[in-house]
């Protein structure tokens, strides 16, 4: 069984061997189910794809096809909960679909070698911020009405990234929400997966139409991370964040550092 890209020709074996399909299925699956709660998919996705051979850009936008079927997942069980904040979800899906689709085309303007980079950096700059913030959230507060703009600015900035990479961007949306909206850890996680589903979304559609997308790849490790927030949205809620993050952290620095050795080999 192998699969074939159907976009840009000649930028890599088009081919991924069932060996290596197994590894993706078992890594997006693993991801899905922690990265509910911890954010920053793609950290551990997309660099594990390019160091399979895809392409950077075909592996971006593939993994965000897939991370459109895991925010839908992840979005279900907090909506029956009801822990979603509604009211703000207009003024948020708005300032990110704009942003989202900015950052899209930034990502299909810069070369292939800068890009690798690029990732490798942003990976550990998130990772260290993961590791040193603080956890904050535990009730919910009223903000001004300056705190809420500013809260709105954040989103679109940071969707713009969200567009681009995505890589710890739910991580970076939930510390704002927090912080800048006054929501409670949980309403903020929940509300940063309904709003992740227009971003991943809105640059799907523009690599799409630039043709840097796997669709069949992206189905298969789409229909994986739905399944894997599902049952993660259930229950890796009762595990510690703590412990949670500290192994997800310590596994994406490496795939960081890993990137960078290969980069200055290159």
């Amino acid at each position: 069984m192998r699969f074939q890209s159907t976009s840009m020709p000649g930028c890599y074996d088009p081919f991924v061997p069932t060996p290596k399909l197994l590894v993706l299925i078992l890594v997006f699956f693993a991801t899905s189910l922690i990265s509910v709660v911890t954010g920053s998919t793609s950290l551990m996705t997309v660099p594990v794809m390019i160091q399979f051979g895809i392409e950077p850009h075909i592996a971006i936008a593939t993994n965000m096809m897939a991370l459109v079927f895991m925010s839908i997942g992840g979005s279900l069980p907090f909506a029956r909960k009801g822990v979603v904040t509604r009211e703000r979800l207009p003024g948020l899906t708005a300032v990110t679909i704009v942003g989202s689709a900015l950052g899209a085309f930034f990502l299909l303007a810069i070369p292939k070698r800068a890009l690798e980079l690029v990732i490798a950096v942003a990976m550990i700059g998130v990772a260290i911020f993961t590791l040193i913030r603080h956890d904050v959230g535990g009730t919910a507060r009223l903000v001004s009405g300056t705190r809420e703009t500013v809260g709105y600015g954040a989103a679109f900035f940071l969707a713009i990234y969200g567009g681009f990479f995505s890589g710890g961007y739910v991580t970076l949306l939930t510390t704002a929400f927090v912080l800048l909206f006054g929501m409670t850890f949980l309403q903020s996680v929940a509300t940063t997966k309904v709003v992740n589903v227009f971003s991943s979304a809105v640059a799907v559609l523009i690599f799409a139409w630039r043709g840097v997308v796997d669709f069949k790849l992206g189905a298969l490790l789409g229909v994986t991370m739905f399944l894997g927030a599902m049952i993660g949205g259930h229950t890796t809620l009762k595990i510690s964040p703590v412990r949670l993050r500290r192994v997800f952290i310590a596994v994406v620095i490496g795939l960081a550092l890993k990137m960078l050795f290969n980069f200055a080999e290159s």
